[in-house]
């Protein structure tokens, strides 16, 4: 069989199968579900209702999970991934409220989007791909299509494991979209500008129909003084104008059925030719649709850069929304599901939900899924949506392949050393709850399937306590998520133990390789976990939360950056409320957040109940870091 090659894609002379470990997905907020949808929520599965999503976490592990929901279902997949580019993208955000002149810039904060490099170079991007190509064409149902979007780099290379995980008949379209002009550096360049990316469709079986609407491309044409369309005729029994063409390779059983239908001009001659019927557009002017071929260079489809300024998210690589409204149109019809498992700034998904179709979308990046949410949000009456991820099931096994040692103590030992020297910190042996130590502070490593809790934070301030003496102790908790207790049993450890507490998120990228093969974690990257203050005012059924104060972050930033920032809630990105939560999912009932177009947000929000009780309120802030922080407390209402 003719076949790509590469390292890694056989073992023993077999080959390589892509993970297949399916774990539960958890639900870490709903967004815009009523409180009667809520309740429904607990009723027995199979009397849900669906649920679009946006999932954070590594596509290895997504896209098996999500085999046991919706295998065979997925109408339409569209892909962007990385293009073996070399290089990592990047996210960008004005600071709010630093603009003070309109002569003076706004300070910038730029992040780390996703990395586009690879540590065994071809190799293993060509692995990385073709097990995400099979574990697609699983999910796709029989009729479904696949979009693969990527350029001159890989698409050759694309093109290949793409007949071979399809099969060479199940190939469609050869689409090129011209997403730039020749214009600067390109068109000085000493090759030809480089303006096109490449867009491959593969079908899950030969000769499936497409299931939307064909697109079109739409041309006005040029009129006369009196309106008249410039060379066109009038057709009386359908009241249109029109063109002519020859009929081209159209065979006489056509061309019948094109005469009952009014499309042939008879030419005095005795020659025949095709009738193109013009549209009047609601603008007044008259307009030439015709087929939409292979080549996508158009008005609709134009690059982003030359599109509304409100659509650029400062997201590299994002893609514009007319390339993906033709793209979904085309494939799908008002209730498929559309799947996109590179996020990237929520495109797909947005565009998704604007045309009435199920989605679900992923990606590894926090800045990723957080921007995509706010777009969501910003779409008038967005359908209720879930925020999921792995979790703790995400990060077992991860533990598991990383670590060799087979015995369970023995993994936990090499994770907790594996993390201390992502945090530059020194191990410490001979405690049962100390794993390290930096700078004169005690480090404890908080387990990889666990919160940290109150409990731990007791047991840690004894241990410090004893092993400072006399002085004062200080440790800081390195911890994956955290009760919401904790920072009432830091309070009481300063005061019965004389211990210092501070709590650090590991930052989620130590579960990408990729990045931590590439330096690219650092102890920077373990967010010191916010602080923030709420004032509540209750008046009848009426409560007022107010946003009183975020601590700014001790994290080093560039000097522009910190001295743009006036006030504490600049430091806010977005805020949402769970007015009645009840310890299983954050509700998201109210939120406010910035946007590049309307950089304001509102401090406070008001609810009202429907009856007197003792409500927990949940309150989730996150900062222009995308480090997010919740906390509760309850409410009497009388």
């Amino acid at each position: 069989m003719t076949e790509l090659r590469w390292d890694g894609k056989y073992r023993d002379g077999k080959r390589v199968a892509p993970l297949r470990v399916a774990l539960p997905f958890q639900t870490v907020e709903t967004v815009n579900v009523s409180a009667e949808e809520r309740a429904r929520a607990r009723a027995p599965s199979e009397d849900r209702a669906w649920r679009n999503r946006l999932i954070w976490g590594d596509k290895k592990y997504v896209l098996p999970s999500l085999l046991p929901d919706v295998k065979g279902e997925v109408t339409l997949v569209y892909i962007d991934p990385p293009f073996d580019t070399g290089a990592d993208f990047s996210f960008t955000t004005a600071i709010p409220g630093s603009d003070e002149s309109l002569t003076k810039r706004p300070s910038m904060l730029e992040m780390k989007a996703y990395r586009d490099t690879w540590g065994r170079g071809l190799d293993s991007y060509l692995l990385w791909f073709y097990e995400t190509a099979a574990l697609l064409k699983e999910l796709l149902a029989d009729d479904g299509k696949i979009f693969v979007h990527c350029d001159w780099r890989v698409n050759s290379y694309v093109r290949c494991i793409l007949d071979e995980v399809f099969g060479r008949d199940t190939f469609r379209n050869e689409i090129i979209w011209r997403r730039a002009p020749n214009l600067g550096r390109q068109a000085a360049a000493k090759q030809l500008g480089r303006v096109i990316d490449t867009i491959y469709v593969y079908s899950k079986t030969p000769g499936s129909l497409f299931s939307g609407v064909a697109p079109i491309r739409s041309e006005a044409v040029d009129v006369d003084r009196e309106g008249k369309p410039r060379g066109a005729m009038w057709d009386e029994a359908k009241a249109l104008f029109y063109t002519t063409a020859p009929r081209g390779d159209y065979t006489d059983e056509s061309l019948a059925r094109l005469r009952e239908e009014g499309r042939i001009h008879d030419a005095q001659t005795g020659g025949i030719s095709i009738k193109y019927f013009l549209r009047k557009g609601a603008d007044g002017a008259w307009y030439k649709d015709q087929p939409v071929d292979t080549l996508w260079d158009d008005y609709d489809v134009r690059p982003l850069r030359h599109r509304s300024r409100r659509e650029d998210l400062g997201y590299d690589t994002q893609k514009p929304e007319g390339l993906l409204e033709r793209i979904i149109g085309w494939a799908t019809t008002p209730g498929d599901l559309v799947l996109d498992c590179f996020c990237g700034s929520g495109t797909t998904a947005a565009v998704a939900e604007k045309m009435g179709r199920r989605w679900i979308t992923c990606d590894l990046g926090r800045f990723s899924i957080h921007t995509a949410r706010k777009r969501l949000l910003a779409i008038p009456g967005v359908r209720p949506f879930v925020v999921q991820n792995l979790g703790k099931y995400e990060r077992q096994a991860w533990m598991s392949a990383e670590f060799a040692p087979d015995e369970r103590a023995a993994k936990e030992e090499a994770y907790r050393r594996f993390v201390l020297d992502l945090f530059h910190a020194e191990p410490l042996t001979g405690y049962a709850w100390l794993h390290g130590a930096k700078a004169g502070r005690f480090i404890h490593v908080g387990a990889v399937d666990a919160p940290v809790t109150d409990d731990d934070v007791l047991a840690v301030a004894r241990e410090v306590a004893r092993a400072a003496g006399s002085e004062r102790g200080a440790v800081e908790i390195l911890g994956w998520e955290f009760a919401f207790e904790v920072a009432e049993a830091a309070r009481r450890t300063a005061i019965d133990f004389g211990v210092e507490v501070q709590f650090r998120r590991i930052p989620r990228e130590v579960l990408d390789k990729r990045a931590v093969d590439q330096g690219d974690v650092q102890d920077k990257d373990f967010f010191e976990l916010r602080a923030f203050f709420t004032e509540a005012e209750v008046c009848g059924h009426r409560v007022t939360v107010t946003l009183s104060e975020l601590l700014m972050p001790a994290e080093d930033l560039p000097e522009e950056v910190r001295s743009a920032i006036q006030h504490w809630s600049q430091w806010v990105d977005y805020w949402a409320i769970d007015w009645d939560y009840r310890r299983d999912t954050f509700h998201n009932a109210w939120q406010s957040y910035r946007t590049a177009g309307d950089p304001k947000l509102e401090l406070a929000a008001t609810h009202e109940y429907e009856g007197p009780g003792t409500y927990v309120v949940m309150v989730k802030v996150i900062d222009l870091l995308g480090a997010d922080t919740t906390a509760t407390f309850t409410v009497q209402v009388d």
